[in-house]
């Protein structure tokens, strides 16, 4: 029995994936796989997905050089939730940030703050707009 046989994918054919910075346990992003984005993945060591709003798959980094190196996939107890520990290049969010994870809740949920520097501009990772 192959790993594959032991995933739940949605009734989309999607898995939900956690991206974490290998190094530091960062949590970096939560992006959609498919079969084929998840057999990619493995098998080039950089990570791969599918967009659901561009109903397209995707490297990242293919348009902003912030690639991911794979270091582990590992999946959860009901098999429905992956894991990939990854070497991150750059920034991790679209919007420049090292993760996708970069506000914080305040005030019983009134407000929020940005906890990290953005590191790049998204018009200077994509030449446009975030």
């Amino acid at each position: 029995m192959s790993f594959y046989d032991k995933l739940k994918f949605t009734s989309d054919g999607l898995i939900p994936a956690i991206v974490q910075e290998q190094s530091t346990g960062r949590v970096l992003m939560m992006a959609w796989m498919n079969r084929a984005s998840l057999e990619t993945t493995i098998k080039t060591g950089r990570t791969h997905f599918w967009s659901r709003s561009r109903q397209k798959f995707w490297m990242k980094g293919e348009s902003s050089g912030h690639v991911q190196v794979v270091k582990d996939v590992s999946f959860d107890c009901d098999g429905d939730t992956l894991l990939i520990q990854v070497e991150q290049t750059g920034a991790a969010c679209h919007e420049g940030f090292q993760s996708c994870f970069f506000r914080s809740v305040e005030q019983d949920g009134e407000a929020f703050r940005e906890t990290e520097p953005r590191l790049q501009s998204p018009d200077d990772i994509y030449g446009k707009k975030a």
